[in-house]
């Protein structure tokens, strides 16, 4: 069991650096490098009187942008839609607190 739980720790030891930026890619005659935040967990358990054991896992990715050359610099360019879309807790909170704060102040 600690064998194959060492290889598969070797397996995933550089697995975030790696994922996070993609390999170079020319779209319309420019090198653009993908960016993306990468998320991943594995858990496992078992009991020991019966000796049942199990496990799991999962991951996620968020292509945040690309990294482009813009007039002979380096340039980030965010990906818009997921830039939204992870403001919308942000916003959230906010109203919700603009909220009780009106009703704080009413009373």
């Amino acid at each position: 069991m600690s064998n194959s739980f060492a290889s598969f720790v070797d397996t995933f030891k550089n697995v975030g650096v790696t994922k996070a930026y993609g390999e170079p890619v020319t779209v319309g005659g420019e090198e653009i490098v993908p960016v993306a935040l990468v998320s991943f967990g594995f858990g496992g358990g078992g009991e020991a009187g019966d000796g049942a054991s199990g496990g799991g896992g999962g991951g996620m990715v968020l292509p945040l942008g690309v990294y482009g050359n813009a007039g002979g610099r380096a340039e980030f360019r965010p990906n818009t839609v997921v830039t939204l879309v992870c403001l919308v807790p942000l916003i959230a909170v906010l109203g919700a607190a603009v909220r009780g704060a009106i009703r704080a102040a009413r009373s």
